[in-house]
């Protein structure tokens, strides 16, 4: 069997272990086995082929995996959870003064509480979410 057949299972076999545990080494190095796999395509001995293996792999290693993990430890931009609701627009459903009230927020009613002390909001009208303390949304 040619070599660059080994290269190409090597590379699969490399592959087996990115997909079950994610690890993008693993990927790494399987592109380092499929240069490898076209080094001895061409017709190049085993040494080269292995350098080949070894030098792309180190360079994956060294170039792409710190902006892979750099990627991963971003924060998300999507916004979850009581985050999300902060800025949202939302409908008095109960007068809503410094006191208390009841808005429908993403139609569930919530607890809130004007954030400037006099304001009053009432019935159908439209107040922006600025906080959420506890069950209570802070409201403008």
């Amino acid at each position: 069997m040619d070599s660059w057949i080994w290269w190409l299972l090597v590379a699969v076999a490399l592959g087996i272990p990115l997909v079950l545990t994610a690890l993008p080494e693993f990927a790494m190095f399987a592109v380092g086995a499929g240069a490898a796999a076209l080094t001895a395509a061409v017709g190049a001995g085993v040494v080269p082929q292995f350098l080949v293996f070894v030098g792309v792999s180190v360079a994956l290693l060294v170039l792409v995996r710190p902006i892979a993990y750099r990627q991963l430890r971003r924060n998300p931009g999507v916004k979850m959870g009581i985050e999300a609701l902060a800025g949202a627009t939302a409908v008095v459903q109960e007068r809503v003064d410094e006191e208390g009230g009841r808005i429908k927020l993403n139609g569930e009613i919530w607890s809130a509480r004007a954030l400037h002390p006099g304001s009053v909001y009432q019935p159908g009208q439209r107040v922006d979410v600025v906080e959420i303390q506890g069950a209570t949304a802070l409201v403008v």
